[in-house]
């Protein structure tokens, strides 16, 4: 049987999603978890390999195993397995068809910055703290012209490696709730860093040192080392994945009122 999962994790006191051989990851622990509950090796595969210290509410991944297990055994028992810091939210069989990272239709992060003076005590690792004073109508404002296919070089890290730089961004929309503003982005797929970068140059025109016709600057150079910093990771949350329906797999992605 092939089984498509939705796992959550607080990505602090990991070096990422992908498996590593000298630090830990989010992976060794899941395929560790489920490896005990089917009594075999489980290799998985994510939808998207998430950096050191951020964090997942709907990552997806898919499995397979010959174990017969009910789908109470899978999540309540992987569970018990895992740390508190990673869960399994829901599981289902799907057809063997199903890739969790190739049969992606889009995928969303959400990027959380706490804009004050004093730092953050409660979601500490949580979000992202600037002292500095934000204009998230100018962030906007850059932020829109990034929509669509673009060459992204100039927002991908140096060691990414994937094999072009063209992506396509659907929604890029910036908000702010009190002290908390909110990036919400969308893309048929992200290279290595992309949403913290795009975000740490958005930091540059939030505070008018640069403009938001700026980015049109970056898009045309296609040069990362004229972008901005890349912002923290602890900000940033890989929120859901889009499937065909066919696969008819769950849509009940949800984020914690406090983080909305």
């Amino acid at each position: 049987m092939k089984y498509a999962l939705c796992v959550e994790y607080d990505g602090t006191p990991y070096c990422g999603w992908q498996k590593l051989s000298h630090a830990p990851s989010v992976q060794q622990e899941v395929e560790q978890a489920l490896s005990k509950i089917a009594n075999h090796p489980v290799e998985v595969v994510c939808a998207g390999r998430t950096d050191s210290g951020v964090h997942g509410v709907g990552q997806i991944i898919h499995f397979e195993s010959d174990a017969i297990r009910d789908n109470k055994a899978w999540l309540l028992g992987g569970n018990t397995h895992l740390p508190f810091s990673i869960g399994f939210r829901w599981i289902k069989a799907v057809n063997a068809d199903f890739h969790a990272r190739f049969s992606a239709l889009e995928r969303h992060y959400r990027y959380i910055i706490l804009n004050r003076n004093m730092r953050p005590t409660l979601l500490h690792q949580r979000v992202t703290w600037f002292r500095t004073a934000l204009d998230e109508s100018k962030m906007q404002q850059a932020a829109n012209h990034l929509i669509g296919e673009r060459d992204f070089s100039s927002f991908r890290a140096s060691g990414c490696q994937a094999r072009h730089a063209k992506r396509q961004i659907k929604k890029l929309h910036i908000s702010r709730q009190g002290d908390y503003i909110y990036i919400d982005i969308c893309a048929n797929a992200f290279l290595h860093h992309m949403v913290r970068n795009i975000v740490g140059s958005l930091f540059d025109v939030g505070t008018g040192v640069k403009p938001p016709d700026w980015f049109i600057e970056l898009l045309a150079i296609k040069d990362r080392t004229q972008a901005g910093v890349t912002a923290p990771a602890c900000g940033l949350y890989f929120v859901k994945v889009n499937y065909p329906k066919q696969y008819k797999l769950p849509d009940n992605h949800c984020f914690p009122e406090f983080l909305l």
